[in-house]
């Protein structure tokens, strides 16, 4: 399995080379300290799970007040952040791996309970009752996801990526079912890409300011939604068109599985990755995630020519050395169920194991006794 795709080197358009075509997905792990730096527990769960990988995207870190969606969720907002965020960058780096940031404001979704400022949105919302941003405040919130982007290359992060995915408010701008704005902000397709680009550049001229031409910036997005006006593979293939002309090194789809096939907009006998994958064209590489597991899984889905990396998210929850097990050909040793028997090994932090016993979706299968 070695001299599998998965090994394989990918230089991205910066220059930057990635050793190989495996990424730990962003996982939210419930367990910053209350002000909002990584804690002991985040250190522990990143300190096993970077070797022999080659991006390791931290979970979505928060940009500003009023968009935190989780409980005990990191933040980039000031410099009290800074040696936490710093602490995260070496110990990721030392494992040889990538280290990238993914920058996050959760919009109708934030929590007021554990935000001060009010719950904003791009137009009000009545089930969770936020308000509509007004002007001023979209533009502060773009200027926030640089400030962001300016506290990660100081902590010495490799790049950040942009959370425009899971409905979250990057999303909502572009969605119809959450955005009904009627000024520059909201209307046509093109007005609700308006704020998606917007933060794009931002953070590209943070990197600018910086002359970090090594800096990479992605870009993870959801292709479709459920709803009458939720977004469809037209609005997505009308994004990617826009996308690959901005500075990205890459682009991140969500998915719940990687060969999950396109509902609307798009031919629904096909994949939904390798519609996208196609829209690209070759212009930006882009990372898949979804269901797999295996050394054998991962290797597959390579081979199907539809993505250039894939992103490990519960695999790398049960396997903390999954990396290593897959470059040293230790295919029996990969585990693809959580042993509830076995805490001590995958260092989740008692949040998530919390979770874990209660069988979330978000988590991998437990492991029947």
């Amino acid at each position: 399995m070695s001299s599998s795709k998965i090994f394989e080197k990918y230089v991205l358009n910066n220059g930057v080379e990635i050793k190989n075509r495996l990424a730990v997905a962003p996982m939210t792990l419930f367990v910053a300290n209350e002000d909002g730096t990584f804690s002991d527990e985040d250190f522990r769960f990143m300190s096993k799970r970077g070797e022999n990988i080659g991006m390791f995207i931290v979970e979505a870190t928060l940009v500003a007040d009023g968009g935190k969606a989780f409980t005990r969720q990191p933040e980039a907002i000031n410099e009290t952040h800074l040696p936490a965020l710093k602490k995260v960058a070496e110990i990721l780096q030392k494992q040889g791996t990538k280290a990238i940031l993914q920058i996050h404001h959760g919009g109708r979704l934030a929590i007021p309970a554990v935000n001060t400022n009010d719950i904003t949105a791009p137009s009000y919302d009545e089930e969770t009752g936020a308000k509509e941003m007004t002007v001023q405040e979209i533009s502060n919130l773009i200027k926030a996801f640089g400030n962001a982007t300016d506290l990660a290359i100081q902590a010495g992060f490799d790049g950040v990526e942009i959370h425009g995915a899971n409905r979250y408010l990057i999303q909502q701008f572009y969605s119809g079912i959450t955005n009904t704005r009627t000024d520059e902000w909201g209307g046509s397709i093109e007005k609700k890409m308006k704020f998606p680009l917007a933060v794009i550049d931002e953070v590209n001229k943070v990197k600018n300011k910086h002359n970090a031409d090594k800096f990479i910036i992605g870009y993870r997005f959801s292709p479709e939604e459920p709803g009458e006006n939720g977004l469809t593979m037209i609005e997505t293939f009308a994004l990617i068109d826009e996308l690959i002309k901005k500075p990205l090194q890459y682009l991140h789809v969500s998915l719940p599985d990687f060969y999950i096939n396109a509902y609307r907009g798009g031919d629904s006998e096909k994949p939904a990755i390798k519609l996208i994958h196609d829209r690209i064209n070759g212009k930006l590489p882009l990372i898949g995630v979804g269901n797999l597991y295996t050394a054998d899984q991962i290797n597959k889905a390579l081979n199907t020519g539809w993505a250039e990396f894939t992103a490990l998210g519960k695999t790398a929850i049960i396997n903390p050395n999954i990396g290593t097990l897959i470059r040293e050909n230790r295919e029996n040793e990969i585990e693809t169920e959580l042993d509830l028997d076995r805490k001590d090994k995958y260092d989740l932090g008692n949040f998530l194991w919390e979770r874990a016993k209660e069988e979330s979706p978000l988590l991998p299968p437990l492991k029947k006794k």
